[in-house]
């Protein structure tokens, strides 16, 4: 099943992949240094508790929290509670979105039920931010000296 490091995946060995690993043991040390005394959620086994991940809601949900993430630059640049606003706004992203499929099915739906879940994802976008941000790819001095040095030994 996929936990909470496969919704924010990397691509092994990047930059970003090693900061986003150290960024989850920072907030696994932070919690409690023994991990069988934390939920699997806290430790990055399940995404939700006592959700198999494998349905499609569970899927969809995975794939709002990733694209927030990335928009907010990366699991390394948001904090705990950010992430929490986050899982927040994909859970109730997820309700509406089904009420609307019922809604495009023929179906009846609760419209007060509907606006309140607007709101509330207004709301929390308003918290988060609506606009994108940018990662910093500028390389280290160390990084833009070795690429110096590399292409000097191309030639």
């Amino acid at each position: 099943m996929a936990g909470i490091q496969a919704v924010f995946e990397c691509q092994p060995g990047t930059p970003e992949a090693q900061k986003s690993d150290a960024v989850v043991a920072d907030r696994k040390r932070a919690a409690d240094t023994k991990s069988h005394g934390r939920s699997r959620v806290s430790n990055g086994g399940d995404v939700l508790p006592d959700v198999d991940g494998r349905s499609a809601i569970a899927r969809r949900y995975r794939d709002i929290v990733s694209a927030i993430v990335a928009d907010q630059g990366g699991l390394e640049h948001i904090s705990e509670v950010r992430l929490h606003l986050i899982r927040r706004f994909a859970a109730t992203a997820v309700h509406a979105e089904r009420m609307e499929a019922a809604l495009a099915r023929g179906e009846n739906i609760d419209v007060a039920l509907h606006g309140l879940l607007s709101s509330t994802l207004v709301r929390i976008a308003v918290r988060l931010g609506l606009d994108r941000r940018a990662k910093n790819v500028t390389p280290s001095l160390h990084e833009y000296l070795e690429s110096k040095a590399t292409e000097e030994d191309a030639q």
